[in-house]
């Protein structure tokens, strides 16, 4: 039995190459395997399941076929792709995920966030992440003209990248005393998350207990994922893309 973990791939028309790689992640690693979790900014922006680009049916129908092999798929969303909606799922065979959700992992209770809402010394990225999260913004934007939509997820694009810019470091980072709260209030010690595209394997405490954060990697220059067996560590692995 093996469950993986991925996030962050960042999946669009520009950057056929991670395309590429996720396909061939999914017939290499994914057939077959218990369970597939997706923990958001699976693709680089989301306006609506009525877009249905070529990229996005491509992926809906590797991951039915990965779906039909036997392994459960689950898509939590990000901060870049939180429009992704149930029509989207059907075609691809997956289930939507809430942030947070807890998990049973091998007999090991394992927290599962896309990381975004960890980083609360961006005190203005989370005033409008809780707006791009109020379903009624949401229902708002999703019934404005598709073409509209579009010009709209380019103009946040680029004003996303150019505060980015002028950011320090550490305020895009989780703000550890986040994580501990987060752990203990899901009665957890292990917490699985991507966003910050700092894969790593942190010990920690929370409960009064040792504990474990592990960050899954961005899809920029490696294919990143974590691998779950039971009886076994996680194991955070990598390739060149």
């Amino acid at each position: 039995m093996t469950t993986l973990f991925i996030s962050d791939l960042h999946l669009e028309e520009s950057r056929p190459d991670i395309t590429e790689a996720f396909l061939g992640f999914l017939n290499s690693k994914a057939q077959g395997v218990e369970t597939l979790y997706i923990l958001g900014d699976f693709f680089e922006a989301w306006i609506g399941d009525d877009e249905r680009t070529p990229l996005q049916e491509q992926v809906a129908n590797a991951l039915r076929d990965v779906k039909a092999s036997g392994t459960d798929i689950f898509l939590m969303h990000g901060n870049r792709d939180f429009l992704i909606g149930e029509d989207f799922c059907s075609r691809a065979g997956a289930s939507l995920l809430d942030d947070p959700t807890v998990v049973d992992l091998y007999d090991t209770p394992t927290l599962l966030m896309h990381g975004d809402s960890l980083c609360t010394a961006d005190v203005e990225y989370q005033k409008f992440r809780a707006n791009m999260r109020n379903p009624q913004w949401q229902q708002m934007i999703l019934q404005r003209p598709l073409a509209d939509r579009q010009q709209m997820a380019r103009q946040l694009r680029e004003i996303s990248m150019a505060k980015n810019q002028g950011k320090e470091e550490t305020i895009m980072d989780v703000t550890p005393e986040e994580v501990v709260k987060e752990m203990e209030a899901h009665g957890v010690q292990r917490m699985i998350h991507g966003h910050t595209h700092r894969p790593a394997v942190h010990e920690l405490e929370a409960n009064g207990q040792p504990a474990q954060r592990i960050v899954l990697g961005d899809w920029d220059k490696h294919v990143w994922w974590l691998e779950v067996r039971p009886g076994e560590e996680p194991d955070l692995k990598k390739y060149p893309l």
